[in-house]
């Protein structure tokens, strides 16, 4: 864990030099939500219901995968399905992009093409995310997620899902004495609040008249080879493997680790990255290397033959799903 996670996540006495900092972000920040509210700064309402999924705090925890279990339980409900990204990291220039299957992760961004690759549904990222949402309503779009953007007022929205690890917010303090983009008091405004806490038992913030939060768990597949997607293979398959590296370059690595630790996996090396860390040759070890889906896609063009990720799919609570397309539907 860096300085900085520390700070944030178990606090350090030096996190109050960074006050004046803090003071400064929370009045930009402030008076860019007033600048929407009064109408200065524009927001593009669209015709077809907008999810944004989100979070309060910067890096991350599990958007992802709750972003591709919405779309594949809209699409079970008879909607047409787009998301829209700001694809950090993406190397395109032109914009809005609509994503490949068959596009690179660093043209594109991890993320996004994960999405567009386990999904099927037409993605297109733009840092302008209401130009990407009207480009997928002129496709036929009848509901469109967007993929983070909770912040991004630019463009409106229908629902607010806000998603939290185990992490939940850390020291509760704004940016940079702490993680968070919005205080708190934000809990009180968003539609669901979902806890990413596979076997914990951490309780959600005491805040008043926030939604009742729900729980969310990821559940392991099989492995998939990272070169070879055809090859898969189960998880007892490894006790004949030696050494065995685990890696992760998601925004908390030690999750990954532990719920493969906890599935019985002998690990000889942990190898934690850097949340959308652009994985190189450098980067992958020798022997047998066990990543997740979202390195994966960044790991192809180097990765050998004994490189394999394991997918995951967010489970919800059904009164979830009921809760959010009754929303959608007014």
């Amino acid at each position: 864990m860096s300085a900085l996670n520390r700070m944030w996540y178990e606090g350090r006495w030096y996190q109050w030099l960074l006050l004046p900092f803090t003071l400064l972000f929370f009045l930009l920040s402030a008076l860019r939500r007033l600048l929407f509210r009064l109408g200065v700064k524009k927001t593009i309402t669209l015709p077809v219901p907008v999810i944004v999924v989100g979070n309060l705090s910067v890096g991350g925890n599990g958007k992802t995968p709750l972003v591709v279990a919405l779309c594949e339980r809209l699409q079970q409900a008879g909607y047409k399905v787009g998301v829209v990204s700001r694809g950090y990291g993406a190397k395109t220039t032109e914009f809005p992009h609509q994503v490949s299957a068959n596009d690179s992760a660093p043209m594109v961004g991890d993320e996004p093409l994960l999405i567009a690759r386990r999904t099927g549904v037409p993605v297109v990222i733009d840092p302008n995310r209401p130009r990407a949402a009207q480009q997928l309503v002129d496709q036929g779009c009848t509901v469109i997620i967007s993929d983070d953007g909770l912040q991004h007022y630019a463009l409106g929205r229908d629902v607010e899902c806000v998603v939290a690890d185990r992490r939940l917010f850390g020291n509760q303090q704004l940016l940079p004495m702490g993680p968070l983009r919005e205080g708190l008091w934000r809990l009180k405004t968003i539609d669901f609040l979902i806890l990413n806490q596979p076997g914990e038992s951490l309780e959600s913030p005491k805040i008043s008249n926030m939604p009742t939060p729900f729980q969310m768990s990821l559940q392991p597949g099989k492995l998939i080879n990272v070169q070879h997607p055809q090859l898969q293979r189960d998880l007892v398959e490894l006790e004949q493997e030696s050494p065995i590296t685990a890696m992760a370059g998601i925004g908390d690595p030690s999750r990954f680790f532990n719920q493969l630790k906890e599935m019985g996996v002998r690990l000889d090396h942990c190898v934690a990255l850097a949340d959308h860390h652009a994985i190189g040759k450098q980067d992958i070890p020798d022997g047998c290397v066990v990543m997740t889906e979202k390195d994966a896609v960044k790991a192809v063009a180097h990765a050998h033959d004994n490189c394999w990720y394991q997918p995951v799919d967010a489970v919800l609570a059904e009164d979830f799903y009921t809760q959010l397309i009754q929303r959608i539907a007014r």
